[in-house]
């Protein structure tokens, strides 16, 4: 039975009227955001409209004039050592007078079944979607990409299901069908102090949105009698993920 391989997470924090000319790897060492030993994967990035910076352990932080966006590649990291949560926390309790709006929290990874060609995409227009003539339409078969909207009881949860292929060390490639998830916080506004509190409150439950995230892949998309045989078709040879959504 295939299982999701996350491969990434991402922290979005929408923020109104954010200077992101502050972020830099100065800024992050010394107020206590990062720890002073995290090295720079290569030269950070500054113009008026974004910053960036990219750390050897895999995370990420981008500034932007609306949002600043936490990233940190998983692959096999054991949740115990997941960082951007509490630096995402930190920076938030160094800049608290920041007008923080929204947070987005977007756990990404994959699932592979075999090494044919048409697995994902089969997956896709056999198990996920109804038969009809609206397959049948063209010279390969239909590809397509599903969206899911779920309202839990602590917020909502989106999910964008699609087909990819993964290019491996070897130049070959992989069949995979991407899971895409975000969950989405409002911030409370009626209040510096309500605010804050909310904030922290949804950063604090990300370990509990991650799993929440592998549980339905898992146990309702990725279920043993689901799997379908596969069929001739075509994957795009890329691994592109979508945006960042809050």
């Amino acid at each position: 039975m295939p299982q999701v391989s996350v491969q990434e997470l991402v922290i979005v924090i929408a923020a109104k009227n954010n200077n992101p000319t502050i972020l830099t790897a100065d800024f992050l060492r010394y107020s206590g955001i990062i720890p002073g030993d995290w090295e720079l994967a290569r030269q950070p990035v500054f113009t008026n409209s974004a910053s960036q910076v990219i750390f050897t352990n895999g995370v990420s932080i981008v500034a932007e004039t609306n949002r600043v966006i936490f990233i940190e590649a998983l692959a096999d990291k054991d949740v115990s050592v997941i960082a951007i949560p509490q630096i995402a926390r930190k920076y938030v309790e160094t800049l608290p007078n920041a007008e923080y709006q929204a947070m987005g929290l977007n756990p990404r990874g994959y699932a592979s079944f075999d090494n044919s060609e048409e697995s994902a995409c089969n997956y896709l227009s056999k198990t996920l979607l109804a038969p009809g003539a609206w397959q049948e339409v063209g010279t390969t078969p239909v590809r397509a990409t599903v969206n899911y909207v779920y309202t839990l009881e602590r917020g909502q949860f989106n999910l964008s299901v699609n087909e990819a292929a993964l290019r491996q060390a070897n130049e070959t490639t992989l069949p995979i069908v991407l899971f895409s998830g975000n969950f989405s916080y409002k911030i409370a506004t009626n209040s510096k102090e309500e605010q804050l509190k909310n904030l922290y409150k949804a950063l604090s439950n990300w370990q509990a949105d991650l799993d929440t995230y592998t549980d339905i892949v898992n146990n309702k998309f990725l279920v043993p009698e689901k799997v379908v045989a596969p069929t001739k078709s075509l994957v795009p040879n890329v691994f592109a993920m979508p945006a960042p959504a809050i």
